[in-house]
């Protein structure tokens, strides 16, 4: 019996010497291998899927964002995580997100492949909506499908074109000159429920899309015409889509949430019920009798809740469509679910405070649901946001016992007071009065406050965009109030990355409406705040 384990020990080296030499003078020659990979999408879920390597390994997926350059002069990969799979595809975000993905190959011993060279997903830079519906000959729509798609980044609305051939010319920025059916611009989100009933005698239809800015100038082009199949016979969708869609996987939702989903079409009342287990009958007409929040809002396709959800585990909810009767039209929808995790420290490193510039939300019509409108997203540190929108100086105040204190992070980054500086009555010493307050708070509780400079405002844009006037004064209690901040031991002066050229108000490149950054100014923000960690208090 000691023979018997003395030579499996032995031959058990061996092989370990055998798989030692292999990997480390590269006798396969797979270090000179460079991963390459392709996107591939079902439903609006992309895997990145490569080819497997004739050697037995794991991979490490590391995903980097890629900088604006604006700050430090160079475009830079800012790591953001690190996974592993054991098998030769990962799940990646379908958010317009510059996000970039390197492969290694990594054997018992240590990584047997080089690095890949970064691999981009196609939605960032993509010149027009990218598809997610298809509907074949195998798979027919009915004749009042949902039509869906990815974000278009920056985009307010959507004008989708339904043609009975395809156009005389692909992408473009115009209606097409033949065989143009019918087009619609009255859709907020990336998905519209179309009403085909007056086609109803074709067999097959085009359709195509293309996104707009503020005054429905175009952004980008027509995408490419997706044949629609139909079927006269097949039954009509009757609950709205929680859009789920382009969602950032593994990344922290705000503590506000905000549910939004894909509307009936021609229904503009909804209710949005919240459940800490799922419903106890799928698709129903009735509101499930544990539900622990539910709210109704008409004529638009997303609901802010009233109320942070910083507690953790599971949370589901879903949405129904509601007659002017309060009945409901269809069924439930689908049941979506959020998670929110226990942090793995007894102190968090980092929160971000304040209004809807924190909270997120950009180009009007995109909520904070979608992270690529959070400056938290671009951080390359942990960092939970405690934004909600609407909130004045006051209002962020008076819940920073509730949502502050029971996360007790380390460092609390503070940007609060847009609201009031477009609110005529509320003074600048008001808003630093208030400011002073949230900073002694987090001194008496151990919590350093980094104040974040108030960004200059675009009245005019504000007006077009919420028909609402700006306060004449707000340039002069915005200098006042960032000479303050300036004044104190710890902030981050954002404010001046963010004019126009002539210096006066915010850069419409970086703003649709006029008082929330875009994409590219929230990737900014998370940019400056990096340039300066070291004005940030290490964990314990």
């Amino acid at each position: 019996m000691k023979h018997y384990f003395f030579f499996t020990a032995i031959i058990f080296l061996a092989v370990l010497g055998c798989i030692f030499a292999i990997e480390k003078t590269d006798l396969l020659n797979l270090r000179k291998i460079d991963i390459t990979a392709e996107i591939h999408e079902n439903g609006g879920s992309s895997v990145l899927v490569w080819e497997r390597l004739p050697y037995p390994c794991y991979y490490r997926i590391d995903t980097y964002i890629k900088t604006t350059g604006t700050v430090t002069e160079e475009s830079i990969y800012e790591h953001v995580k690190t996974e592993f799979t054991t098998t030769p595809s990962y799940a990646v975000s379908s958010a317009p997100i510059p996000f970039y993905y390197r492969i290694t190959a990594y054997g018992m011993f240590g990584a047997v492949t080089a690095p890949s060279t970064p691999i981009a997903t196609p939605y960032f830079m993509a010149k027009a909506p990218i598809s997610i519906s298809h509907y074949t000959e195998d798979h027919p729509a009915s004749l009042m499908p949902f039509l869906v798609w990815h974000n278009l980044p920056n985009a307010v609305l959507y004008e989708v074109e339904i043609l009975s051939a395809p156009p005389a010319q692909e992408g473009g920025t115009e209606l097409s000159s033949t065989n143009h059916i019918m087009s619609t611009r009255s859709i907020f989100t990336n998905g519209w429920q179309a009403d085909l009933r007056p086609y109803g005698a074709y067999e097959k239809l085009f359709w195509r899309v293309r996104a707009l800015g503020l005054k429905n100038e175009p952004i980008g082009e027509f995408s490419a015409a997706e044949p629609l199949y139909l079927d006269s016979s097949a039954d009509f969708p009757n609950s709205p889509i929680p859009n789920t869609y382009d969602q950032v996987m593994n990344f922290r939702q705000p503590i506000y949430p905000v549910y939004q989903w894909i509307p009936l079409n021609n229904i503009t009342r909804y209710e949005v019920e919240l459940l800490t287990d799922p419903p106890e009958v799928d698709h129903g007409t009735e509101p499930d009798p544990r539900r622990a929040w539910a709210q109704t809002i008409t004529a638009t396709n997303a609901i802010y809740d009233e109320y942070a959800r910083p507690y953790a585990g599971t949370y589901y909810w879903r949405v129904r469509g509601l007659d002017p009767q309060g009945n409901t039209v269809g069924t439930w929808s689908d049941i979506a679910s959020f998670t929110v995790d226990t942090p793995t420290e007894k102190r968090i490193y980092a929160a971000a405070l304040g209004d809807s510039i924190t909270h997120g939300g950009g180009a009007i019509s995109s909520s904070p649901a979608f992270l690529e409108y959070s400056y938290t997203t671009y951080l390359p540190f942990d960092c939970i946001n405690l934004g909600r929108s609407g909130d004045t100086s006051h209002t962020t105040l008076e819940r920073f016992d509730q949502d502050v204190l029971p996360l007790h992070p380390v460092n609390l980054l503070i940007l609060t007071g847009s609201n009031s500086l477009r609110a005529t009555g509320v003074t600048a010493q008001d808003i630093i009065d208030d400011l002073d307050e949230l900073q002694k708070k987090c001194l008496s509780h151990n919590i350093r406050p980094i104040f974040l400079t108030l960004l200059p405002l675009n009245p005019d844009r504000i007006s077009l965009a919420f028909h609402s006037e700006t306060d004449l004064s707000w340039r002069w209690k915005m200098t006042v109030v960032n000479t303050w901040i300036r004044s104190q031991e710890f902030y981050v002066d954002i404010e001046p990355y963010f004019y126009d050229e002539q210096k006066h108000i915010l850069n419409p490149q970086l703003s649709t409406d006029g008082l929330h950054p875009d994409i590219d100014g929230k990737r900014m923000m998370a940019e400056i705040i990096n340039e300066h960690r070291d004005r940030f208090h290490e964990l314990p």
